[in-house]
């Protein structure tokens, strides 16, 4: 492997991607019906037609790019000055219609992780995880938060954007309800958006993948203001939120609507006792790749204060996906004080590390 120089800095990545090497190892954590009946999953039949890759991430040794820990270390965390590496899997199993099938993947994606990417390769404590759940059963969800919160190595609750809902709608309550109970943020991340059961968030289905590709930021900000106008961080006033892979620099234009829309409007929603744009550094962070950059890098410093980066934004590679951000380039030159806190402070205060 060619040897990568470090940025100089301590860093916190809230992306990477652990796979399992094989269904069989997924499969082996399940209880019948379930393990004969799964055989794995995708997203459905949005996929990248180019697959260019920004990194080779397959291990020497074999195996499928994410699948194993050492060559992720010393092909991601060791040349960048990886402190610590957040994991959010990709179960998919959020579009599926049967919520028990869900609910059995989610839990054996959690067991899987647990025994080997967060125990017997995690010595050092540098791979944090995600509990994956299944919204489409609240209670079910909320269940599996409580059976892993107390472990050491999960920092987070995650799910997929995709959905039948938004977000801030009363029917997910009990998994925010245990998110906010055990101090665990409540991540989403895209890739199941008008697949299966789930809505897609455009009025209708895009005819390609670069389309519905550009367009996965519109989930995210559907379900930030259903989150904000349903009165979800009143209601829960330690809850907090993580919007991983949805795009970064539609959030100050959003805001700024929201914002007006509140002026005239409050009387609809008395329970929002402040600015929507307000709660955001209280309870919303963002994850920065995909990042979007201008041809004029000065464009990208201007969003990045509009949005108050320096205390929402958080660093993420999205490794090993084919749009991998290099934490050398992923942005332009940062004030050094943004960068601090964009690469590493927001992240260990948001995540108690």
């Amino acid at each position: 492997m060619k040897a990568t120089r470090s940025t100089g800095r301590a860093i916190i990545d809230c992306d990477v991607h652990p796979y399992p090497k094989s269904v069989d190892e997924i499969r082996s954590y399940m209880q019948e019906p379930w393990k004969s009946r799964y055989r794995g999953s995708g997203r459905g039949f949005f996929d990248n037609p180019v697959h260019g890759m920004r990194l080779d991430a397959t291990p020497p040794n074999g195996g499928g790019a994410g699948t194993d820990p050492d060559f992720v270390r010393e092909q991601l965390l060791k040349p960048f000055g990886h402190e610590y590496a957040v994991l959010m899997p990709r179960a998919f199993c959020n579009l599926l219609p049967d919520p028990d099938y869900a609910t059995a993947i989610a839990a054996a994606y959690n067991e899987w992780l647990a025994d080997t990417w967060l125990g017997k390769h995690n010595a050092d404590g540098v791979f944090k995880g995600s509990i994956t759940i299944a919204h489409q059963d609240p209670h079910a969800a909320a269940r599996e938060i409580e059976r892993w919160a107390g472990h050491p190595h999960f920092v987070q609750v995650m799910t997929d954007s995709g959905a039948r809902a938004p977000f801030g709608q009363r029917q997910y309550y009990p998994i925010y309800e245990a998110c906010e109970k055990h101090g665990l943020p409540f991540a989403i991340h895209p890739g199941t958006d008008g697949m299966g059961i789930n809505v897609q968030p455009s009025p209708g289905y895009p005819t390609h993948y670069i389309e519905w590709h550009t367009c996965l930021s519109l989930a995210f900000q559907a379900h930030l203001v259903s989150f904000l106008t349903e009165g979800v961080f009143e209601r829960f006033p330690g809850f907090k939120i993580v919007l991983v892979e949805g795009g970064v620099s539609w959030l100050p234009g959003l805001m700024w609507r929201l914002d007006q829309e509140y002026k005239a409007l409050r009387y609809e929603v008395p329970w929002m006792t402040k600015r929507p744009s307000e709660y955001l550094r209280d309870h919303v962070r963002i994850s920065s790749q995909p990042l979007e950059r201008p041809d004029d890098d000065g464009h990208l410093l201007q969003m990045l204060t509009m949005m108050d980066a320096e205390h929402i934004l958080m660093f993420a590679s999205d490794y090993p996906h084919w749009d991998f951000d290099s934490p050398k380039h992923a942005f332009p030159k940062l004030p050094d004080a943004m960068a601090r806190r964009i690469f590493y402070e927001n992240a260990k205060e948001f995540y108690k590390l």
